[in-house]
């Protein structure tokens, strides 16, 4: 099975926006209680989320699971700290590849994969304003161009 395919929850959009994604890499994420109930819901958003490496491990920062609606007590705090289960070496070339300047741990998306939250990690390189704006151009046209063949194949 292909990275990034299963049961999608959700998208980080914003991320293929600001960053050019070099390589991905699907990590495992450790949660708590009634989270994966939420994120089974698909109540997760991974707007603002960076992983962040800490003492040779990867965690997520700022991924937003909102509290399960049956959960009473046993919900967690919403935008706490979790941590991705990566391989060894997978995490030395993150290591590697991150002490460059430029360089991020970005989540892409979250699915899940054999009843496990999966998480599609990319390793990318910010945008600057003209790469965002070339971007958009370069969108802009290919929709032109496909709504002008759409209305070619109309007549």
């Amino acid at each position: 099975m292909p990275k990034g395919s299963g049961k999608q929850l959700a998208q980080n959009k914003k991320a293929y926006h600001d960053f050019f994604i070099e390589q991905t890499f699907e990590a495992g994420i450790v949660l708590k209680g009634t989270e994966i109930k939420a994120i089974r819901a698909a109540r997760v958003n991974l707007k603002d989320a960076f992983a962040k490496i800490e003492n040779g491990e990867i965690y997520l920062h700022n991924m937003h699971v909102s509290p399960y609606e049956q959960g009473n007590q046993f919900n967690h705090d919403p935008l706490r700290t979790r941590k991705l289960l990566l391989h060894k070496k997978e995490i030395s070339k993150l290591i590697g590849e991150t002490k460059e300047t430029g360089y991020t741990i970005v989540p892409l998306k979250m699915y899940l994969k054999n009843g496990f939250a999966k998480v599609l990690i990319g390793l990318g390189k910010g945008k600057k304003q003209y790469d965002k704006r070339d971007d958009l151009k370069k969108k802009e046209a290919k929709r032109d161009i496909e709504r002008a063949f759409r209305d070619r194949q109309k007549m």
